[in-house]
């Protein structure tokens, strides 16, 4: 068949270089495809790589960051009162001085405890502990006067008639209410 037609004995003896020319063209994009994919891989290897450091470096940084907020925390809670204690030692002081002055008389004792008062009032101002004392008059409020009685008044209802006991707060909160009278319905 092959001497009837040169074409085909023609084809027939081209196949196998033909073949063998697509099978290295062949393993040659396999092998271009191989590479590819390597160097894809070691690319991928490196960032993974890269961002486990980086999330090893920013777990380390929040530890970090937490445990020097946890010292912080520490350290108020045990200083705290240190700057209002720092700011009672000159009454303190004041009292004992007081207390060694034997031969004082009711006047000199007076003024020494006037004066006492003056710095532990300073003290608490400072520390903004502020004493609430209405006034006669002022309406009775529940958040800030504990009423102990109610009494006849010419006042309106529901008012402050007197103190009896000052209360004091710390920054708007309420420490101790004033114990008050309030004034009776008409």
């Amino acid at each position: 068949m092959s001497e009837n037609n040169p074409s085909q004995s023609k084809q027939a003896q081209s196949t196998p270089q033909n073949a063998d020319e697509n099978l290295m063209q062949n393993s040659n994009i396999e092998h271009d495809l191989l590479q590819k994919a390597q160097a894809e891989l070691a690319e991928l290897q490196a960032k993974s790589a890269e961002l486990a450091d980086q999330y090893l470096r920013a777990k380390a940084d929040a530890d970090n960051a937490r445990r020097r907020a946890e010292e912080e925390i520490s350290k108020a809670r045990k200083f705290a009162v240190e700057g209002f204690a720092e700011s009672l030692l000159p009454v303190a002081d004041s009292l004992e001085a007081g207390l060694i002055i034997k031969d004082g008389t009711s006047e000199q004792i007076r003024e020494g405890a006037q004066a006492t008062l003056r710095q532990l009032i300073s003290a608490l101002e400072r520390n903004k502990v502020v004493a609430i004392n209405p006034a006669a008059g002022t309406k009775f409020d529940p958040h800030h006067h504990q009423a102990i009685s109610v009494v006849p008044s010419e006042l309106e209802a529901n008012t402050v008639v007197t103190v009896l006991q000052k209360g004091y707060s710390i920054a708007e909160r309420v420490l101790r209410p004033a114990l008050v009278t309030v004034s009776a319905p008409k």
